[in-house]
């Protein structure tokens, strides 16, 4: 097993306890992490019990028909901006009904980056009645398959924060 796997599961563990715990689900909106978030959430065992919606919305115009992403944020910021991750998991959350939904947006690259935002720019973000809305712009470095590892550990973490945050 690798490190990524050994976190990976120890976090999906530890927030399938604390969704079990209130009987809360979770939801994801993904972009350049391609559903390996809600991979690694219905890997866990009994997942079904708090996993029920997945959005994979690689491209603007997904983001924009199943998360409700407006076209001027996209035009104003760009699909990697925390305004679009904000807004990804709000939609993902109004949508699912779940308790919490976690949005990622990035550039894993190896094209793609810019001098504003460079490859490995990855915008999270969560959303939930108690959480409210929060996101982070992180810069994650090493190649694609890196930086998209970073970005589900990243979500995975923030989502446990949420979850487990007094």
């Amino acid at each position: 097993m690798t490190d990524f796997d050994a976190r990976s599961t120890e976090l999906v563990q530890r927030i399938a306890a604390a969704l079990t715990a209130t009987s809360a689900r979770i939801a994801v909106a993904e972009s350049c992490t391609g559903g390996w978030i809600a991979k690694a959430l219905t890997d866990q065992p009994g997942s079904s019990a708090w996993f029920g919606y997945g959005f994979i919305t690689y491209s603007d115009e997904a983001k924009q028909a199943l998360l409700g992403v407006s076209a001027e944020t996209l035009a104003l910021h760009g699909a990697v901006s925390a305004e679009v991750a904000e807004q990804m998991a709000t939609g993902a959350r109004l949508a699912s009904a779940a308790e919490l939904a976690l949005a990622v947006s990035g550039i894993a690259g190896p094209g793609g980056g810019s001098a504003a935002k460079p490859v490995g720019t990855v915008c999270l973000a969560w959303a939930g009645p108690g959480v409210q809305l929060i996101s982070r712009v992180r810069r994650f470095s090493g190649d694609r398959d890196a930086v998209r590892r970073q970005s589900v550990i990243a979500a995975l973490e923030g989502a446990l924060v949420q979850l487990t945050a007094p």
